[in-house]
């Protein structure tokens, strides 16, 4: 999980949580390590910075939205590197919210993919096939989500990318969603 000073905390902790539930081996990541200021006030502490995480492989990355947080993202370099890295292997990534377009269209990351953001974020960003008004998209190895209500679709679908969809299931009826 990568964040930022001013990532969503509902894309930011739902999957989290989930992903705990899971039992997924999560390591929470941003561009200095340490105290995070998320979009709302709530504070989280990153295990690791990015630039510690440049030569790690994961089997997924995931980028949680929000103003500034987005752009935060966007602006770090290492993580740039990580991202080129990872998709040119093929590996999934899951973006929610304003990162689908101001991370990863920004960076020309997915050229040609079926994708959706927050309304309005994907202006300006004509190579991607946006798909406005759907809450989670799922396209090779891109799972997109379009904002904070879909916060919940969008970390079962990454359990289900992850695990398998018997697991997606089980947590979705064991936290009542389905």
């Amino acid at each position: 999980m990568a964040l930022a000073d001013g990532s969503e905390e509902i894309e930011t902790i739902t999957p989290i949580d989930l992903l705990k539930r899971a039992g997924a081996d999560l390591i929470i990541a941003s561009p200095k390590g340490g105290m995070v200021y998320l979009a709302h006030g709530v504070k989280m502490i990153s295990e690791i910075s990015f630039d510690e995480l440049e030569e790690e492989s994961f089997n997924m990355i995931i980028l949680p939205g929000g103003l500034p947080g987005a752009y935060n993202l966007r602006d770090s370099l290492p993580l740039d590197r990580i991202l080129r890295k990872h998709m040119a292997k093929g590996l999934p990534v899951a973006a929610i919210c304003a990162s689908p377009a101001f991370v990863l269209a920004h960076k020309g990351l997915i050229k040609g993919y079926l994708a959706t953001a927050y309304p309005g974020c994907e202006e300006g960003y004509f190579d991607v096939k946006w798909q406005i008004g759907k809450k989670v998209v799922v396209d090779r190895n891109l799972i997109t989500a379009n904002g904070p209500g879909a916060a919940y679709p969008f970390a079962l679908e990454i359990i289900k990318t992850l695990f398998s969809p018997e697991l997606r299931q089980r947590l979705s009826q064991d936290t009542m969603f389905e």
